[in-house]
């Protein structure tokens, strides 16, 4: 059956957002910003002026009605909560065909219920998060009954160009969820909390704050592209009786590992939850 749907066309399809939130921009912010496709292809609906000017402001088209959207669009893109896809979809469901290829980035919804609820299984699951809108995303994607290898690629393409993206088993994505998706708000978390630790330690507020942003992204930067393990990268920072290694004898104090995987099993976890099987 996925052999016979009639492929997309790279060069000049339409890309539709069901849900104009921040999600939503962040993807259409970096797939403009990295030139895959031309912000006059790109359209979403919101009622809202605050939204409608944010997604106006780099030349997005924000129509009325989500159902202008998906009249017009090959590639549609659900970006709503996860407590009412369900009821956005069920409304939309007379337009959709298999001729469009769908996209789901609703956290805890399963591709089961995706292609029951919109009547067909041309529908691909991606798990993305923020970073998307500076290019930097960590995506995770995987592919229902009916999508196509190409259907793939062409999401592969899309997201890919606004950072790494994975394909995995959809068993894997509440904790995918748990870990990138919601992972950003713990890092900004920790670069806050770094930045105060600056402050408290005396160093004026927008040098902290410079020093702690800049430390963590060169901190994930060596991760990447040393290929070392980040407990070796840690001893080579932390020498015998220094000022490193004093202050990860505070974090072990107080949990911080735990913490953090907590973090990512709570956020699994409530992923699960929202999921309506």
């Amino acid at each position: 059956m996925a052999g016979l749907v009639d492929p997309i066309p790279n060069d000049k399809y339409k890309l539709g957002f069901i849900g104009a939130g921040k999600m939503a921009e962040s993807i259409a912010r970096g797939v403009v910003k990295s030139g895959v496709l031309p912000a006059s292809r790109i359209q979403t609906a919101h009622k809202t002026s605050a939204r409608r000017s944010a997604f106006e402001s780099f030349g997005v088209t924000v129509l009325h009605h989500n159902n202008q959207v998906v009249a017009d669009s090959d590639v549609v893109i659900f970006s709503v909560k996860p407590q009412i896809v369900k009821e956005v979809i069920l409304q939309l469901r007379p337009l959709l065909s298999e001729k469009q290829l769908l996209v789901s980035v609703v956290a805890g919804v399963k591709l089961k219920d995706l292609q029951e609820w919109a009547g067909h299984s041309r529908f691909i699951r991606v798990m993305p998060n923020t970073p998307a809108a500076v290019g930097n995303a960590a995506s995770v994607m995987t592919l229902g009954a009916s999508a196509t290898e190409e259907d793939g690629k062409l999401i592969a393409d899309l997201f890919g160009a606004v950072g790494k993206i994975w394909k995995a088993d959809e068993k894997l994505f509440d904790a995918v969820t748990g870990l990138s998706a919601s992972g950003p708000a713990y890092i900004f978390l920790a670069i806050e909390a770094l930045a105060d630790g600056g402050v408290a330690a005396g160093l004026p507020r927008e040098l902290a704050l410079g020093l702690a942003s800049q430390t963590v992204l060169g901190a994930a930067s060596m991760v990447t592209t040393t290929g070392k393990h980040p407990g070796q990268l840690k001893d080579d920072v932390a020498s015998p009786g220094g000022t490193t290694i004093a202050g990860i004898h505070e974090l072990e104090k107080a949990g911080f590992r735990g913490i953090l995987m907590n973090a990512v099993v709570a956020a699994k976890k409530r992923s699960q939850e929202l999921s309506p099987s």
